[in-house]
């Protein structure tokens, strides 16, 4: 009998670091890539980069967190002059993620907004 529950412990527990190991990476991805998109809203708001220049540059930090991501996907909305302004940057994705006997997409929404100073 210990020896059963032996197994059955050691068997939750893989299956357990097995999702773990699956699950965990894109939610770390998500947060860094919000980070930099707060970073790209307040460079840009004070830049004269235009809301397709910022499109881009957003996509370009997805894809260094191995986030695939089509400018339909990056909404940046500029409101305001340069400087004086508001920027908004948000994003939708999602990550399939297959686990023995079970996928599922993990949803995504991270955003920005930066006011300008004036």
């Amino acid at each position: 009998m210990a020896t059963l529950k032996l197994i059955f412990g050691v068997a939750v527990f893989g299956a357990l670091v097995l999702a773990g190991i699956k699950v965990i990476p894109p939610f770390f991805a998500n947060y860094q890539f919000e980070d930099a998109i707060k970073n790209e809203a307040t460079q840009s708001t004070y830049s004269t980069h235009t809301e397709d220049d910022v499109r881009e540059a957003v996509i370009k930090q997805a894809r260094s967190y191995d986030i695939a991501l089509t400018p339909k996907q990056v909404h940046v909305l500029r409101v305001g002059g340069f400087g004086t302004g508001t920027l908004s940057i948000d994003v939708e994705y999602s990550v399939p993620v297959e686990l023995p006997g079970y996928s599922t997409t993990l949803d995504f929404h991270p955003s920005s907004k930066n006011k300008g100073a004036y």
